[in-house]
C-alpha cells in the first residue's frame, strides 16, 4: 500500500464482505479476527452484533496499530431469539423453518478503529426482512443449492435466498449482505479517507 494512503484493514474473513469493500473503490487489506461469537447470557441481538463488530475491530487494531480497522457482524433476530450461523445443513433446515411467515430483524454492527480516536465510531444497522410461508421441501431444496452453513440466519440475500423472502426495510441495501456501506462511508470520511 502506498505511503500515501493509510493501512486500511477489514477484519473479517466473509468474502461477501470484501465484495462490498471493493465497491468503495478503496485499497484495503483483509484478516480474520479471533473472537468468541458466543452471546453473553441475556444480551439482547442488537447489543451482541455491537458487541462483535467493536471486539473483531479492537483485536485486529492491538494487532497493526498505525491502521484504520474495519469491524463488522451480523446478528439474525426473530422474537427476540438470536439465530447464529447455523454450523450445518441440519441446523440451517430448522433455522429457516422458525423463519417461516415471519418478521426477522437482521442486525449489522460496524465498527472503526483508527488512530488518534479516543473511542472506535460504532452503530448498528438493522435489516427488517419478512420472510414467506416456506414450505420444508422449497427449504431443503434452498439448503441445498446455497451453502448457508456459516451465514448468520442460513440465508443469503446476495443469492439464492432472496426468493425466500416477502419484503426488505432498511436504509441501506448492502446491510443485510453484512457491510453497512452508506455508515462506513460516514465512518472513513471521519477518519480521513474520502470515497469516492
Amino acid at each position: 500500500m502506498a505511503k500515501d494512503h493509510p493501512l486500511l484493514i477489514l477484519a473479517s474473513s466473509s468474502p461477501w464482505r470484501r465484495q462490498l469493500l471493493r465497491q468503495l473503490g478503496v485499497r484495503f487489506e483483509a484478516t480474520a479476527p479471533e473472537v468468541d461469537e458466543t452471546a453473553l447470557p441475556g444480551e439482547p441481538p442488537i447489543d451482541l452484533a455491537r458487541r462483535l463488530a467493536r471486539a473483531k475491530a479492537e483485536r485486529v487494531a492491538s494487532m497493526w496499530p498505525e491502521a484504520i480497522v474495519i469491524g463488522s457482524d451480523q446478528v439474525a433476530d426473530v422474537n427476540g431469539t438470536i439465530l447464529g450461523k447455523p454450523g450445518s445443513r441440519d441446523r440451517a433446515i430448522e433455522q429457516l423453518q422458525q423463519q417461516s411467515g415471519q418478521t426477522v430483524y437482521f442486525h449489522t454492527g460496524l465498527c472503526v478503529c483508527a488512530p488518534g480516536l479516543d473511542t472506535p465510531l460504532l452503530t448498528v444497522e438493522t435489516v427488517t426482512t419478512t420472510f414467506r410461508e416456506l414450505g420444508d421441501d422449497e427449504i431443503r431444496r434452498y439448503v441445498a443449492a446455497e451453502d448457508v452453513t456459516a451465514t448468520a440466519g442460513s440465508i443469503k440475500s446476495e443469492g439464492l435466498g432472496i426468493a425466500l423472502v416477502e419484503s426488505l426495510q432498511s436504509r441501506d441495501p448492502s446491510t443485510l449482505v453484512g457491510l453497512p456501506l452508506i455508515a462506513l462511508r460516514h465512518f472513513l470520511a471521519r477518519v480521513g479517507i474520502a470515497v469516492p
